[in-house]
């Protein structure tokens, strides 16, 4: 496995370096200190398997980068590490299709277990608050409460029994691949439906999850799963 990290800071590119290598003999890692170096990096060598960047970069704005990373390799998944654990800076950073957010805050063990998720197709955002408007709302969502059951029996990669949900099974495929990250278009083609189709059956799975937008669907799962499986610790405070 071959790791980019990105970041403008040489102590914290060494330090991310040894937690990253310390994950197996399989695993290479290489560094780039800016958002030009990155870019070179990986119009050169386009067989990097995972991406970890920085918001906060000398050369250019991290969101920018990291549109300009979805939009020129949709299959190469980024996780961004950040000095930032803002709700809104996480809530951007899925929205523009990140795979992860991790606050540098954040133990090594929380780390490894992120990118773990992320490589094996998950998405992982941190515990956090969505405001008193949303957790009640998730709260009393039977679909979610199905979640939590299901997340007690099965690993914290495993997407729960959908059937389960009161999802159709075409609504349970839509829900897999929208956990995945991927947008419509992308769901489109895997399933062979329409973009429009697919729109028709995300905005069912919303209604269902009782969440207002495919981010929040994402996050209340995927913390939902946290919590339940207690697979991911949070970092120190």
């Amino acid at each position: 496995m071959k790791v980019l990290l990105i970041d403008d800071h040489p102590l914290i590119l060494s330090a991310l370096q040894t937690v990253i290598l310390s994950m197996g003999d399989h695993v290479s890692v290489s560094t780039a200190d800016s958002g030009r170096t990155a870019r070179d990096t990986l119009r050169q060598d386009l067989s990097y398997d995972l991406v970890l960047l920085d918001l906060q970069l000398g050369d250019v704005d991290g969101f920018d980068l990291l549109a300009d990373l979805r939009s020129r390799y949709p299959a190469l998944p980024v996780v961004v590490v950040s000095a930032s654990d803002r709700t809104s800076d996480v809530i951007r950073a899925i929205d523009m299709g990140a795979m992860g957010f991790v606050p540098k805050r954040a133990s090594n063990d929380t780390l490894l277990d992120a990118l773990q998720q992320v490589i094996s197709g998950g998405v992982y955002v941190p515990p956090m608050s969505m405001g008193a408007d949303f957790q009640p709302t998730l709260a009393h969502s039977p679909a979610l409460r199905q979640v939590q059951q299901q997340a007690q029996v099965s690993d914290f990669q495993s997407v729960p029994s959908l059937r389960d949900l009161g999802l159709t099974y075409r609504q349970a495929q839509v829900l897999h691949l929208l956990l995945k990250g991927q947008p419509n278009k992308m769901i489109a083609r895997e399933l062979g439906l329409s973009v429009e189709t697919i729109k028709d059956h995300v905005a069912s799975v919303l209604r269902l999850l009782s969440v207002s937008s495919r981010t929040q669907a994402v996050i209340a799962v995927s913390q939902m799963l946290q919590r339940q499986a207690g697979a991911l610790p949070a970092g120190p405070r």
